[in-house]
């Protein structure tokens, strides 16, 4: 069976923003908040089945996934 490609949703508040990546098989990811001033939080999660409509009900939308490895790369 063949392996999905994780799925990037993100949302934009007024003074920051979050990113998150979805593992379709498992149900796990990395959620990202980005403050203002440049510090990026990041935080392991495990999902439910609903995450895709969660995300949606709370206005995520899919992003890119270069624009997600590049706020992760500066939490290493």
């Amino acid at each position: 069976m063949a392996k999905a490609f994780s799925q990037y949703f993100k949302r934009v508040f007024e003074d920051y923003q979050v990113l998150v990546q979805v593992n379709p098989d498992t149900f796990t990811g990395i959620e990202l908040i980005v403050h203002p001033d440049g510090k990026i939080e990041k935080t392991e999660m495990e999902f439910d089945e609903e995450i895709f409509e969660d995300l949606a009900e709370d206005d995520f939308i899919h992003c890119n996934v270069l624009e997600f490895q590049l706020h992760l790369a500066k939490t290493k």
